[in-house]
């Protein structure tokens, strides 16, 4: 083991060596970049925000895509100058002080193995449907044991699933986009150019107004969710600093291009209020286009897309705990490394609490469970305004101590961090004005609250014991 690195917010900014395996190789993390928040939330959770947006669904995702890519160009920045297994609870720690780091990481591992519980849920609902004699516990159990297998073996196995499953979303969502670009334009056969009908018609490209981007924005931009884990993933690459950078400016542009392009190709082909919430777009477009058994087809992709999410959560989660635990804030005996590199009791730990989650998922979905995920529900945009307040402070630390550690920049810094931050106080703002979503944030500032005064404590008693 080494040392954890010193807890002031002046710690020097050299990373510290890494105990763990360097198994992942650059096109893991490329992949990694791409397929990390492409989800079940953009093939199945879009229709939701079009419902409620129309056309304009596309400057929705516009706009929750414009604030992810700038907390991924920050988070590139700081893990390229400072790769760590903690990542952004890390960095939290080297810019603000233990609370930080305690507090980031903590909530980020909590988010993870409850939102564990739901992809572990959704992928064993899918295949009862296929093999309805296996019950839908079987099912879980079934995936969770395999994928806390592969996570407990060489750190290279967890990389090539996800590069074949991140394969497999990209590759889909491409063949969307040529199939739906050749349906509007008339190449596919018995189909005439759409034209513009669909954009203009029923109510206009704008049918609820502003109004109605800002809350389709709301819909979406937690499913950009989960591009923090290639940050976390560079630390046990072969040359962290030059692999999370390329990986970073490898994704961002084709990220937004997926998801808005996407967008744009549903709302041109289809009439925006044939949508249903909980219903894919994708499917109804491929039905539109005449692709045979397109619900099927889409099942299989949306399968896919939360096995892969489980499989990343879980490498996510128990390598933040891992780095919680290297820094003195977790537990000391998740620090046990196997020969091959792998924390595996920090995996162990992490699973133990996803299979509470599931079980609180199948026996409780809509109380206790639910309690739990509302109290996660905004975690990601707390992890986020201290990712773009760690890189204000860094930034300059870095500039002035270790300039040629700034392989990869924040684009118009620092103004581009500040309207980042103003834009999650509006989210914020907006969430607790909507009735549907003000329940999420209260929970998750309960939950976030908590962390934080437990942080505090820590900080009082290791200042009283100096």
């Amino acid at each position: 083991m080494h040392d954890a690195p010193p807890a002031a917010p002046s710690a020097p900014l050299a990373p510290e060596p890494e105990p763990l395996a360097h198994g992942l190789k650059q096109r893991h993390l490329t992949m990694l970049g791409l397929g990390g928040v492409i989800g079940a939330g953009l093939f199945v959770g879009s229709g939701a925000g079009i419902a409620v947006a129309g056309p304009g669904i596309v400057l929705s995702y516009l706009i929750a895509g414009a604030l992810a890519m700038l907390i991924m160009r920050m988070l590139g920045e700081m893990s390229a100058a400072m790769p760590a297994s903690g990542a952004f609870s890390v960095h939290a720690e080297r810019a603000l002080g233990r609370w930080a780091g305690f507090s980031v990481g903590w909530l980020y591992w909590f988010l993870l193995v409850v939102v564990l519980a739901v992809e572990a849920s959704g992928a064993a609902r899918i295949a009862h449907g296929w093999v309805p004699g296996v019950p839908q516990w079987a099912w879980v159990l079934v995936f969770m044991v395999v994928f806390t297998a592969t996570n407990l073996t060489a750190v290279k196995n967890f990389g090539e699933f996800e590069f074949w499953f991140a394969a497999l979303k990209v590759g889909a969502i491409v063949l969307f986009l040529a199939l739906g670009v050749a349906a509007i334009v008339g190449w596919l056969p018995d189909t005439d150019p759409v034209g513009m009908a669909n954009l203009t018609g029923q109510g206009g490209f704008l049918p609820a107004g502003w109004d109605g981007v800002v809350s389709g924005v709301l819909v979406v931009v937690f499913a950009f969710g989960g591009l923090e884990v290639v940050t976390i993933a560079a630390a046990e690459s072969e040359d962290p600093a030059r692999n999370v950078a390329r990986a970073v400016r490898s994704a961002v542009w084709r990220i937004l291009f997926f998801y808005v392009g996407s967008m744009l190709v549903v709302v041109t082909l289809l009439p925006w209020t044939s949508m249903e919430p909980g219903k894919s777009p994708y499917v109804a477009v491929l039905d539109a286009v005449g692709v045979p058994s397109a619900g099927q087809i889409m099942n299989i992709v949306v399968f896919v897309a939360l096995l892969s999410a489980l499989n990343a959560n879980l490498y996510g989660s128990s390598r933040m705990v891992f780095s919680l635990a290297e820094r003195g804030e977790a537990p000391k005996g998740l620090l046990a490394v196997s020969r091959g590199g792998v924390p595996r009791r920090a995996v162990l730990a992490s699973v133990a609490f996803g299979f509470v989650s599931v079980l609180l998922n199948l026996k409780w979905p809509e109380s206790v469970f639910l309690y739990m995920l509302n109290a996660v529900g905004a975690v990601l945009l707390f992890v986020w305004s201290l990712i773009a307040v760690s890189q204000l402070r860094l930034r300059r630390r870095i500039e002035r101590e270790a300039p040629e550690r700034l392989s990869l920049r924040m684009w118009g810094f620092p103004w581009l961090t500040y309207a980042a931050l103003a834009a999650m106080a509006a989210v914020v703002a907006l969430m607790l004005a909507d009735d549907g979503t003000r329940p999420q944030v209260l929970w998750s500032g309960g939950a976030t609250a908590v962390v934080l005064i437990v942080a505090g404590a820590r900080e009082w008693r290791t200042r009283r014991h100096l």
